[in-house]
Protein backbone atom coordinates (compact mmCIF):
# COMPACT_ATOMS: atom_id res chain seq x y z
CA UNK A 1 0.00 0.00 0.00
CA UNK A 2 1.39 3.23 -1.02
CA UNK A 3 1.62 5.97 1.35
CA UNK A 4 0.16 9.43 0.54
CA UNK A 5 2.94 11.37 2.98
CA UNK A 6 5.54 10.10 1.05
CA UNK A 7 4.49 12.13 -1.92
CA UNK A 8 2.92 14.73 -0.05
CA UNK A 9 4.74 18.34 -1.52
CA UNK A 10 2.30 20.64 0.50
CA UNK A 11 3.17 19.34 4.24
CA UNK A 12 -0.49 21.25 5.47
CA UNK A 13 -1.11 20.95 8.67
CA UNK A 14 -2.94 17.33 9.36
CA UNK A 15 -6.54 17.23 10.96
CA UNK A 16 -9.28 13.86 11.08
CA UNK A 17 -11.84 12.87 8.46
CA UNK A 18 -14.52 14.25 11.09
CA UNK A 19 -12.96 18.09 12.58
CA UNK A 20 -11.74 18.74 8.72
CA UNK A 21 -15.40 18.47 6.92
CA UNK A 22 -17.42 19.95 9.87
CA UNK A 23 -14.95 23.53 9.38
CA UNK A 24 -15.17 23.17 5.57
CA UNK A 25 -18.47 22.45 5.20
CA UNK A 26 -19.33 25.99 5.29
CA UNK A 27 -17.59 26.49 1.97
CA UNK A 28 -17.45 22.98 0.60
CA UNK A 29 -20.32 23.41 -2.26
CA UNK A 30 -17.82 26.54 -3.33
CA UNK A 31 -14.65 24.65 -3.57
CA UNK A 32 -15.38 20.90 -5.13
CA UNK A 33 -15.73 20.99 -8.82
CA UNK A 34 -18.29 18.45 -10.34
CA UNK A 35 -15.57 17.72 -13.35
CA UNK A 36 -13.89 15.53 -10.13
CA UNK A 37 -17.05 13.37 -9.81
CA UNK A 38 -20.29 14.39 -11.54
CA UNK A 39 -19.10 15.43 -14.59
CA UNK A 40 -17.51 11.15 -14.73
CA UNK A 41 -20.57 10.12 -13.66
CA UNK A 42 -22.43 11.29 -16.47
CA UNK A 43 -19.85 9.38 -18.68
CA UNK A 44 -21.07 6.09 -17.00
CA UNK A 45 -22.99 3.79 -19.61
CA UNK A 46 -23.74 1.79 -16.19
CA UNK A 47 -26.16 1.94 -14.32
CA UNK A 48 -29.34 2.76 -16.19
CA UNK A 49 -29.77 5.54 -12.73
CA UNK A 50 -33.71 5.94 -13.42
CA UNK A 51 -34.02 2.15 -12.85
CA UNK A 52 -32.75 2.23 -9.51
CA UNK A 53 -35.71 2.42 -7.18
CA UNK A 54 -33.22 3.01 -3.69
CA UNK A 55 -29.94 4.18 -3.25
CA UNK A 56 -27.32 4.42 -0.49
CA UNK A 57 -25.19 7.42 -0.77
CA UNK A 58 -22.21 6.85 1.46
CA UNK A 59 -20.28 9.64 2.47
CA UNK A 60 -22.99 11.89 0.84
CA UNK A 61 -21.14 14.99 2.54
CA UNK A 62 -23.21 18.14 1.24
CA UNK A 63 -25.02 16.23 -0.57
CA UNK A 64 -24.22 17.34 -4.09
CA UNK A 65 -23.91 12.97 -5.16
CA UNK A 66 -27.67 12.42 -3.65
CA UNK A 67 -29.09 15.60 -5.50
CA UNK A 68 -27.34 14.63 -8.61
CA UNK A 69 -28.80 11.58 -8.33
CA UNK A 70 -32.38 12.64 -7.57
CA UNK A 71 -31.76 14.58 -10.77
CA UNK A 72 -31.71 11.51 -12.73
CA UNK A 73 -34.72 9.82 -11.49
CA UNK A 74 -33.06 7.81 -8.87
CA UNK A 75 -36.30 6.76 -6.46
CA UNK A 76 -35.38 7.15 -2.94
CA UNK A 77 -31.96 8.26 -2.01
CA UNK A 78 -30.22 7.31 1.72
CA UNK A 79 -27.05 9.28 2.61
CA UNK A 80 -24.58 8.94 5.48
CA UNK A 81 -21.88 10.63 6.37
CA UNK A 82 -19.53 10.96 10.05
CA UNK A 83 -19.90 14.62 9.93
CA UNK A 84 -22.96 16.32 11.48
CA UNK A 85 -22.32 19.31 9.88
CA UNK A 86 -22.13 17.96 6.50
CA UNK A 87 -25.43 16.27 7.57
CA UNK A 88 -27.04 19.48 7.83
CA UNK A 89 -25.94 20.72 4.53
CA UNK A 90 -27.53 18.03 2.86
CA UNK A 91 -30.50 17.69 4.73
CA UNK A 92 -31.15 21.34 3.45
CA UNK A 93 -31.09 19.92 0.05
CA UNK A 94 -34.33 18.49 0.57
CA UNK A 95 -33.73 14.83 -1.17
CA UNK A 96 -32.80 12.62 1.33
CA UNK A 97 -35.48 10.09 2.24
CA UNK A 98 -33.00 9.72 5.11
CA UNK A 99 -30.13 10.59 6.77
CA UNK A 100 -27.52 8.54 9.40
CA UNK A 101 -24.49 9.66 11.13
CA UNK A 102 -22.10 6.62 10.58
CA UNK A 103 -19.15 5.38 9.44
CA UNK A 104 -19.39 4.05 5.77
CA UNK A 105 -17.95 0.55 6.55
CA UNK A 106 -20.21 -0.30 9.25
CA UNK A 107 -23.61 2.08 8.02
CA UNK A 108 -26.17 0.09 10.34
CA UNK A 109 -28.28 0.60 6.78
CA UNK A 110 -30.31 -2.72 6.06
CA UNK A 111 -28.83 -5.29 3.97
CA UNK A 112 -29.89 -6.35 0.50
CA UNK A 113 -31.49 -3.20 0.79
CA UNK A 114 -30.47 -0.82 -2.21
CA UNK A 115 -30.88 -1.18 -5.87
CA UNK A 116 -27.59 1.60 -5.99
CA UNK A 117 -24.54 2.28 -3.59
CA UNK A 118 -22.73 5.36 -4.40
CA UNK A 119 -19.14 6.49 -2.94
CA UNK A 120 -17.77 9.89 -4.15
CA UNK A 121 -14.65 11.05 -2.99
CA UNK A 122 -14.37 9.21 0.18
CA UNK A 123 -11.95 6.29 -0.27
CA UNK A 124 -8.88 8.66 0.13
CA UNK A 125 -9.98 9.10 3.78
CA UNK A 126 -10.15 5.60 4.23
CA UNK A 127 -6.36 3.72 5.58
CA UNK A 128 -8.20 0.26 3.57
CA UNK A 129 -10.71 -0.40 1.50
CA UNK A 130 -11.71 -3.57 2.06
CA UNK A 131 -14.13 -2.42 5.00
CA UNK A 132 -15.92 -0.11 2.94
CA UNK A 133 -16.61 -2.72 -0.41
CA UNK A 134 -17.93 -5.29 1.64
CA UNK A 135 -20.33 -2.88 3.31
CA UNK A 136 -21.20 -2.00 -0.06
CA UNK A 137 -21.81 -6.02 -1.10
CA UNK A 138 -23.75 -5.94 1.88
CA UNK A 139 -26.12 -2.90 1.26
CA UNK A 140 -26.91 -4.16 -2.15
CA UNK A 141 -29.91 -6.11 -3.58
CA UNK A 142 -28.50 -9.50 -5.37
CA UNK A 143 -27.42 -7.37 -9.17
CA UNK A 144 -27.36 -4.49 -7.75
CA UNK A 145 -24.57 -1.71 -8.60
CA UNK A 146 -21.97 -0.09 -6.58
CA UNK A 147 -20.51 2.84 -7.75
CA UNK A 148 -17.11 4.58 -7.03
CA UNK A 149 -15.49 7.40 -8.20
CA UNK A 150 -12.35 8.17 -6.40
CA UNK A 151 -9.18 10.33 -7.19
CA UNK A 152 -6.73 8.76 -9.38
CA UNK A 153 -3.25 7.49 -7.66
CA UNK A 154 -1.46 9.00 -10.42
CA UNK A 155 -2.73 12.57 -10.05
CA UNK A 156 -2.24 12.10 -5.73
CA UNK A 157 1.40 10.51 -6.14
CA UNK A 158 2.07 13.44 -9.29
CA UNK A 159 1.18 16.23 -7.92
CA UNK A 160 1.66 15.18 -4.00
CA UNK A 161 -2.08 17.92 -2.86
CA UNK A 162 -3.90 16.61 -0.20
CA UNK A 163 -7.47 16.80 0.35
CA UNK A 164 -7.27 20.15 2.00
CA UNK A 165 -9.48 23.18 2.57
CA UNK A 166 -8.98 26.90 3.35
CA UNK A 167 -10.20 27.59 7.29
CA UNK A 168 -12.19 30.68 8.37
CA UNK A 169 -8.65 31.91 9.32
CA UNK A 170 -7.21 31.51 6.02
CA UNK A 171 -4.82 28.10 6.82
CA UNK A 172 -4.58 25.43 4.62
CA UNK A 173 -5.57 22.48 6.23
CA UNK A 174 -5.28 19.21 5.13
CA UNK A 175 -7.06 16.05 5.89
CA UNK A 176 -6.14 13.17 6.44
CA UNK A 177 -5.28 11.23 2.81
CA UNK A 178 -4.38 7.96 1.66
CA UNK A 179 -3.24 6.63 -1.69
CA UNK A 180 -5.60 3.44 -3.16
CA UNK A 181 -3.75 1.84 -6.63
CA UNK A 182 -6.42 0.92 -8.88
CA UNK A 183 -5.11 -2.49 -8.72
CA UNK A 184 -6.22 -2.66 -4.77
CA UNK A 185 -9.77 -1.14 -5.84
CA UNK A 186 -10.01 -4.46 -8.16
CA UNK A 187 -8.54 -6.80 -5.10
CA UNK A 188 -11.05 -5.15 -2.84
CA UNK A 189 -14.12 -5.75 -4.58
CA UNK A 190 -13.42 -9.21 -5.81
CA UNK A 191 -12.49 -9.76 -2.52
CA UNK A 192 -16.29 -8.75 -1.71
CA UNK A 193 -17.61 -10.77 -4.47
CA UNK A 194 -18.36 -8.31 -6.39
CA UNK A 195 -18.12 -7.77 -10.64
CA UNK A 196 -15.85 -5.46 -12.27
CA UNK A 197 -18.54 -4.34 -15.06
CA UNK A 198 -17.34 -0.51 -16.02
CA UNK A 199 -14.50 1.94 -15.26
CA UNK A 200 -13.84 5.03 -16.39
CA UNK A 201 -11.05 7.72 -15.80
CA UNK A 202 -10.59 11.44 -16.42
CA UNK A 203 -7.70 13.45 -17.22
CA UNK A 204 -6.94 17.25 -17.04
CA UNK A 205 -7.96 19.05 -20.14
CA UNK A 206 -8.49 22.29 -21.07
CA UNK A 207 -11.93 22.41 -19.18
CA UNK A 208 -10.04 21.75 -15.82
CA UNK A 209 -7.17 24.13 -16.97
CA UNK A 210 -10.14 27.03 -17.02
CA UNK A 211 -10.98 26.31 -13.60
CA UNK A 212 -7.20 25.54 -12.35
CA UNK A 213 -4.63 27.73 -14.23
CA UNK A 214 -2.00 26.43 -12.19
CA UNK A 215 -2.19 22.69 -13.18
CA UNK A 216 -1.29 23.54 -16.34
CA UNK A 217 2.13 21.27 -15.80
CA UNK A 218 -0.40 18.49 -15.38
CA UNK A 219 -2.41 17.83 -18.55
CA UNK A 220 -3.15 14.77 -20.26
CA UNK A 221 -3.13 13.65 -16.61
CA UNK A 222 -5.68 11.27 -14.87
CA UNK A 223 -7.16 12.85 -12.12
CA UNK A 224 -10.41 10.88 -10.83
CA UNK A 225 -11.83 7.44 -12.03
CA UNK A 226 -15.16 5.99 -11.52
CA UNK A 227 -15.76 1.92 -11.02
CA UNK A 228 -18.83 0.42 -11.67
CA UNK A 229 -19.27 -3.09 -9.76
CA UNK A 230 -22.29 -5.74 -9.54
CA UNK A 231 -23.22 -7.83 -6.46
CA UNK A 232 -23.43 -11.42 -7.67
CA UNK A 233 -27.12 -12.36 -8.93
CA UNK A 234 -27.52 -15.72 -6.84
Amino acid sequence: MASFADYDTRRYRTVDVRSGYAEWARTYDDTVEDEMDLALLERLREPRWAKARRAADLGCGSGRTGAWLASRGVGAVDGLDVTPEMLERAAARGVYDRLVEADVADTGLPGGAYDLVVACLVDEHLEGLSPLYREAARLAVPGGAFVLVAFHPHFMIASGIPTHFRSSSGEEVAITTHVHLLSEQVAAGLGAGLRLVEMREAVIDERWIELKPRWEPFRGHPISAALVWRSDDD
